[in-house]
């Protein structure tokens, strides 16, 4: 299930199903809710979207669950963006409402730890869901511009994307100073398989995915094209960490079918380069025929590109030269 595009007038409701609003600051807020709606969006609020409890930084389970399927409940509402991500939104996965969500499909968009929740309800509904900008996001000053383009591409037109390099990316805490900002010129996506692949979309950020494994909640990724990446927090064990854990994505006995790798660009305290993502992917005997790329805009680094998760990419790698599509 694809849901509708966005158009004039249509609300969004943002809810934090991870890590709470409180965590938000003022102007940031102010700022995420002037840029939506001068997109031509009603902007509303769940009941418990500032709810904190103070060792997960969250609302109960309870009331998560609750905003989270009033959401798909109300009929006025088209789209759902979530508040920011977290380390806790898999604990309510069993207390979600699916059928809910398949007898009203809309738009349901965020990342990273929201992985639990986007790969969830998609294996679970069918419905596609939206690896993408949280409403935080939406609070950035400077350099979100790229990032607003994707996000208008996805949701108001109904075309297939053709995914191009930022010129620069930023990994400061754009959060704490919005005018001060460190950008980096972008090297852009490269090569590290040729070959050719189509497919359906599973993925985000691989250790949240990870968890799903051996659940219900656990995507098919048969004949898939994997979207993957992960955040800093193992600083410079990095490369190991996400080493073993495509590892175990790879012994899944569905991984053989896998059409295409995409890799999202890692933080800067990762110190990965080319020479260390190629070593990497190419000590993998299991990877040597499909088309891999890496260095793409879409992670914990900023901007990035909104894709869609059970919706359609196109990788051609040939020449040392990428061309990468999406849809959904």
């Amino acid at each position: 299930m694809i849901p509708s595009k966005l158009k004039l007038g249509d609300e969004v409701r943002i809810i934090a199903p991870s890590r709470s609003m409180a965590i938000i600051g003022e102007d940031s807020k102010k700022l995420a809710t002037e840029r939506l709606e001068k997109l031509g969006l009603k902007v509303t609020f769940g009941k418990y979207v500032n709810e904190a409890d103070e060792d997960y930084v969250a609302a109960s389970v309870e009331h998560r669950v609750e905003d989270l399927n009033e959401a798909f409940r109300d009929k006025n509402v088209k789209a759902i963006l979530t508040v920011i991500g977290g380390y806790n939104s898999n604990q309510i996965l069993d207390y979600i409402d699916y059928d809910l969500i398949k007898q009203n499909p809309k738009i349901f968009c965020g990342y990273s730890d929201i992985t639990a929740l986007l790969d969830s309800i998609y294996a679970k509904t069918g419905l596609v869901t939206y690896y993408g900008p949280h409403y935080s996001s939406f609070g950035m000053l400077k350099g979100f511009d790229y990032e607003l383009d994707y996000f208008k591409k996805m949701f108001f037109e109904d075309k297939e994307i053709e995914i191009n390099s930022s010129s620069e990316w930023s990994d400061d805490a754009w959060f704490k100073d919005q005018e001060n900002r460190e950008f980096i010129k972008n090297d852009g996506m490269f090569v590290i398989n040729e070959g050719s692949a189509e497919g359906e979309i599973v993925g985000g950020n691989l250790c949240t995915l990870n968890l799903l494994q051996g659940t219900e909640y656990m995507p098919d990724i048969k004949n898939k094209i994997l979207f993957l990446e992960d955040d800093g927090m193992a600083d410079k064990h990095f490369l190991v960490e996400f080493d073993r854990n495509l590892q175990s994505l790879i012994h899944l006995p569905e991984f053989k079918t896998v059409k295409g790798l995409v890799i999202g660009r890692e933080q800067k305290n990762c110190n990965m380069t080319k020479e260390k993502w190629t070593k990497m992917i190419k000590n993998k005997p299991e990877l040597t025929k499909i088309p891999i790329i890496a260095g793409v805009d879409f992670g914990h680094t900023t901007p990035i590109i909104t894709f869609p998760i059970g919706g359609f990419a196109r990788l051609d790698v040939t020449d040392n030269k990428i061309k990468l599509a999406i849809k959904g």
